[in-house]
């Protein structure tokens, strides 16, 4: 371990060398590209480095015990030994976390797919709520969300939405967001004041270039329409609706949000890669062993994974047992706490199933 983090200190001071050059400055990208990985090297050094503070601090407060022989001293000494090696576990499983491989579909933007299931109106409505805590979580992370479609109900809520969302690390938080998400409130069309239970399905998928996804012309079906329901002056008067058919998958994407038909046709292409994408990645795994299939990453939506419960402000991950007792914040976009548990949990599990495959 001090021999891989000596080479990230060495590639720290090369990164330094490099972006101080007049001449990285004039290309931007490379530029935002060394800063993101200097970013990441330097927060495993810390927390290297933490580690080694600790355990002196550890080391040297053993050595204080040793030598006490006042009980009150002793206790407080205890007490105080008892916290360092608390935090010494905190941080050395923050160090393993770290120092994984990471994604390489890390940083990649995302297409979030929300579709209200069982619970008719109330499901809609906690689908539009669900939306809100994801454009407000990303709005916290300064990244970009874009609606690429929508469909509304009468009373707010939303049967289906489709958006879009970029940013570093993007995919790495918000991919386990994929499944079943179950909430348990009385609904606001409910008079007798029940608790009724809903669910709704959240899919995650990396937005893929037109590079990564080949697409072939011959293999689609493209049909434009006049867009239905609410949306200005355009509806009903221009053929701006676009839809398309991918004739091998039988995959069907519907844009019609934009007034430009060519603004929707381009979306509706940027969605059907994204589901080609998850078409095949479910393939590959389907011919990979039982128990690499169990593990994390399936993407497998029909499972519930999440339970949002409002009477006693309590949300549950039953993936990684995890639940906490703020659910209000957490419909606010104040999820960090719970997504940092998962994407360590994720870590963790790729790493036992790589393990498995080597063994």
């Amino acid at each position: 371990m001090t021999e891989r983090i000596d080479q990230m200190r060495a590639r720290i001071a090369e990164i330094d060398e490099l972006i101080s050059r007049a001449d990285m400055m004039r290309d931007q990208q490379k530029y935002r590209e060394l800063m993101k990985e200097r970013a990441r090297l330097a927060e495993v050094v810390a927390t290297f480095d933490e580690t080694q503070s600790l355990a002196v601090s550890l080391h040297d407060t053993e050595a204080l015990l040793e030598g006490e022989t006042d009980p009150e001293l002793r206790q407080l000494i205890e007490e105080e030994l008892g916290q360092l090696r608390e935090r010494f576990i905190r941080i050395e499983e923050k160090l393993k976390t770290l120092v994984m491989p990471r994604d390489p579909f890390a940083d990649k933007a995302v297409i979030m797919e929300i579709r209200a299931g069982t619970g008719g109106e109330e499901a809609a409505l906690f689908a539009a709520d669900l939306y809100r805590m994801y454009s407000r979580y990303a709005d916290s992370r300064r990244w970009t969300l874009e609606v690429m479609s929508m469909s509304e109900t009468e009373l707010g809520g939303i049967k289906e939405i489709i958006f879009s969302i970029s940013g570093e690390a993007a995919y790495e938080r918000l991919r386990y967001e994929s499944g079943v998400h179950r909430v348990q409130r009385v609904p606001a069309t409910e008079s007798s004041g029940r608790i009724h239970t809903s669910a709704v399905t959240v899919a995650v998928l990396p937005e893929m270039e037109e590079t990564e996804i080949e697409i072939k012309p011959d293999d689609l079906r493209i049909d434009v329409m006049r867009a239905s329901g609410p949306g200005g002056q355009s509806v009903n008067t221009t053929d701006s609706a676009v839809r398309i058919t991918h004739l091998p998958t039988g995959i069907v994407v519907h844009c019609q949000d934009e007034k430009s038909q060519i603004k929707n046709k381009a979306k509706a292409l940027r969605i059907l890669r994204a589901r080609l994408y998850e078409l095949e990645d479910q393939k590959r795994q389907a011919a990979r062993s039982a128990e690499r299939r169990s593990q994390v990453g399936t993407g497998d939506r029909s499972e519930r994974i999440r339970t949002y419960n409002f009477p006693q402000n309590r949300l549950t991950d039953h993936r990684i047992d995890l639940t906490l007792y703020k659910l209000d914040l957490v419909m606010e976009g104040d999820i960090d706490e719970l997504l940092d548990a998962l994407v360590a949990w994720g870590k963790q599990q790729a790493f036992e199933s790589e393990g498995h495959a080597l063994a």
